[in-house]
Order: structure tokens, then sequence, then C-alpha cells
């Protein structure tokens, strides 16, 4: 990551994690401590060296959840960093997960805001060709994070926890209604661990603006909510915005407030940073 190609891109700061890939929740729980604590590390050299360009967020060994609290603690109070990176699922485990509780609660009582990145997507069988994967898994893998937590009963448990989901937070804006009216019509099947319709959290967590069109991302800030969607640009990858914030600009139903909410303020807000801190 060079700090000239952020420049010509017109960033002037940015959010770093590592690279999904990396999480490596499948290894030995030491193995991924390891890898993790070099990844923070480094990362940590990085925002300290440019400290008005860059922000850091951790990446956790979330297989092992007393691991991963102590290294959130790390991150937080020694590194700096004011969130974590963490993936859609933890191997066998979705994000509602019981053993999980003990991360939310550090995140709480930290308030270390949470980054849900999809990842470890089907790769093989009906998914194997057009990159399905990365085009449909991805989608797929935010929406059950997200309905995960919702369903799961995450958001009651933890009602301070701040959580931001990738890509405009997968098919969850679009199907919401279909979601929120299987629930109520078969609660026997989806209410089993939490009674509050799916549709009452819109507006308590966050998601990306990486969507790629502009009907997405009207329909997205206004069932997620103006405050909630936070500039995403999946630098350096192909699937990212190539001019970080075009789209946002190109809205002209999104007045100046709006736009500057998306390209700046929500972001500040999820992460608890101040504008100050980069003048």
């Amino acid at each position: 990551m060079g700090t000239a190609g952020s420049s010509l891109q017109g960033v002037t700061v940015q959010v770093l994690s590592t690279v999904p890939v990396m999480f490596s929740y499948w290894a030995k729980p030491q193995d991924t401590l390891d890898l993790a604590q070099i990844l923070n590390n480094d990362l940590a050299a990085t925002v300290k060296k440019y400290p008005k360009r860059f922000v850091g967020l951790g990446t956790l060994p979330l297989q092992a959840p007393e691991l991963a609290v102590k290294e959130m603690h790390r991150c937080v109070n020694e590194l700096g960093f004011p969130g974590v990176q963490i993936g859609s699922h933890v191997n066998e485990w979705d994000l509602n997960a019981p053993e999980l509780y003990d991360i939310y609660a550090a995140a709480e009582k930290l308030n270390c805001c949470l980054f849900v990145h999809p990842w470890d997507m089907q790769i093989d069988g009906r998914m194997s060709k057009y990159w399905f994967p990365w085009l449909i898994g991805m989608p797929t893998e935010t929406t059950m994070a997200i309905c995960s937590m919702i369903m799961g009963g995450i958001f009651e448990k933890f009602p301070k926890l701040k959580v931001c989901f990738a890509h405009g937070g997968g098919a969850f804006p679009y199907t919401v209604g279909r979601i929120s009216h299987g629930f109520n019509v078969r609660p026997d099947l989806c209410a089993m661990d939490n009674k509050v319709d799916p549709r009452k959290y819109l507006g308590s967590f966050y998601t990306d603006s990486l969507v790629h069109d502009r009907g997405a991302l009207r329909l997205l800030t206004s069932v997620v909510g103006e405050d909630k969607v936070i500039l995403g640009t999946d630098y350096p990858f192909p699937l990212g915005e190539l001019e970080p914030g075009k789209l946002i600009d190109s809205m002209d139903d999104f007045d100046h407030k709006l736009k500057d909410k998306l390209k700046a303020g929500n972001a500040l807000e999820f992460l608890g940073l101040s504008r100050k801190q980069f003048e």
C-alpha cells in the first residue's frame, strides 16, 4: 500500500485492513495468533508513520476466542486501532455462535468496532464458474452474517456493538422485506433465538457503499439509513471502486451534506474518530 496511490485517487485518509484470505481461522490457534500479530504490528507501523493518512483495523484468531480477546485488547490499547476486521463466519460457526460472545462483550467494553468482510465462499461445483464465488458467494456470505447476528439475537445481547458489513450489506437491503415476512409467517423456524422482527434493526448497523450502481446506492441509503453507509473502496482489488467516491459524487439527488456523510462523516462516527485528528 503506497501513499502515492492513495493521493492519485483523491483519498486523503484511508482505513487499512488485511486481505481476508489471511484470516486463517482454519489453522492452529497459536499459528493464527502469530500471523495476526505480525499483520497487526506491520499495520500499526504504517499508521504510526502516516498518522494523518491511515487508520488500522486489526485481525484476530477468532477460532480461539480467548486468544482473540487478548489480541483485541492489544489492538486497541497498545496499537491504537479503533476496531478490527472479522470474517463472515468462523469455520462452522456463524456470527451468532455462543463461542463468539466473549469477543462481542470485549468489543463493547473496549468500544472496538467490527468490520465484517465475506470470506471462505463455496468455490466448487455450481459455484466454480463465471467468478461466481466473488459475484454471488460474497454477497450471500454477507447476507448470512447479517441475518445470523439479527436472528441470533446478537444486537439484543450486545446493544452497544458497532458493526459494519461490507459490499452494501450483500443482498440484505434488497431482501429485508422477504426476510421480515418469512420471520413473521414462520416464527417456528426464524424466531427461535430472537423474537424481534429483523426490519427493526435497520439503522442499528452500518454497511459500506460498494454497490457499483446508483439505484442500489439510493436503495441502500434509504433502507439502512443515510447515517449508516460508509464509503468502501475494496482497494486494490478489481471489484473495488476504481475512483473512490465517484458513485457517491454522481448522485444528483444527494445533497452536499449527505455526500459528506457517506464519504467521511459516517466513517468517523463508526470508528469513533474526529476530523481534527487528520487536519
